[in-house]
């Protein structure tokens, strides 16, 4: 089954991501997928816009934790000690920038939330030009708890500094409401208004010529270019492989493997485990 699908409504293109079983969580193959996808957007001279959603209930919940968590062993996120950074290094910043296409895509990008966009989620929501979600959907990046930087960088160039660091030294969520206030995204709205909400815009920018709507783009993400965003995204990349392999990255791993990610993530993310401890007796 495709990880991602797509489909042209006229000027629009929708790319969906493809995996509702298990919220749409990111494994080897969704990246790519998605990356594929915006490229064909973006060789088919009709589409004017592009519309990301995720099928089922939530938009993504990030990486797929059963899979890089749960599992024993290597795999694509974790190695055995000594591990080699570039190794990480080179594979995660594949899949930034495959997320990172959505940011780059010649035509724009709107991103409709609902559910929560969470972890490598919201890294994928970020990415787009536009964020439109649910008032009750919620969005934050608990990784940065123990076990995740987000790569793509994007939550300081949205939201400045201090709400960043407000973000990414607690990994809390927020809902739709909150997340319009801080700026993170442009509108939240009732669940029963999304889909119209996010048609409007569309068929909106539709009507601007292609041309038109790329020199806009590529002006306005030169600016977030030339402020150092290649540069903060290898940095980030870099410290996401940090923390996975650091002494409370592998506790971490020890523990979801031994009772299960679910339980893992939820001692994280509610501070209610001794990672440290953990990583002292490992």
């Amino acid at each position: 089954m495709p990880r991602v699908l797509y489909e042209r409504d006229g000027r629009i293109a929708r790319i969906t991501l493809n995996r509702p079983e298990a919220l749409n969580a990111i494994d080897d193959q969704l990246p790519r997928e998605l990356e594929e996808a915006v490229a064909k957007a973006n060789g088919d001279a009709k589409v004017h816009v592009i519309v990301l959603a995720g099928a089922g209930r939530a938009f993504c919940a990030g990486y797929d934790l059963a899979f890089y968590a749960e599992a024993r062993g290597e795999n694509s996120v974790i190695q055995d000690m000594p591990w080699d950074p570039m190794k990480d290094y080179a594979f995660m910043m594949r899949n930034t920038e495959c997320f990172m296409s959505l940011f780059r895509s010649h035509r724009p990008v709107i991103c409709k939330v609902h559910g929560f966009a969470v972890a490598g989620g919201s890294d994928i929501a970020l990415c787009a030009d536009i964020v439109i979600m649910e008032e009750s959907a919620r969005i934050g990046y608990m990784p940065v708890r123990v076990w995740g930087c987000p790569t793509p960088a994007m939550w300081v160039y949205r939201l400045g500094p201090e709400k960043a660091k407000r973000m990414l030294f607690t990994g809390d969520t927020v809902d739709g409401r909150e997340a319009e206030r801080m700026g993170l995204v442009l509108k939240a709205v009732p669940a029963a208004d999304l889909d119209a909400e996010v048609e409007r815009l569309a068929e909106r920018m539709a009507g601007v010529p292609v041309n038109q709507l790329m020199m806009q783009k590529l002006m306005i993400n030169q600016a977030l270019e030339n402020m150092g965003l290649r540069t903060t995204q290898m940095i980030a990349t870099v410290f996401d492989g940090i923390t996975r392999h650091s002494p409370e990255g592998l506790a971490f791993k020890r523990r979801a493997e031994t009772v299960g990610w679910k339980q893992a993530v939820r001692e994280r993310d509610q501070g209610t485990y001794d990672w440290t401890a953990d990583a002292e007796m490992g």
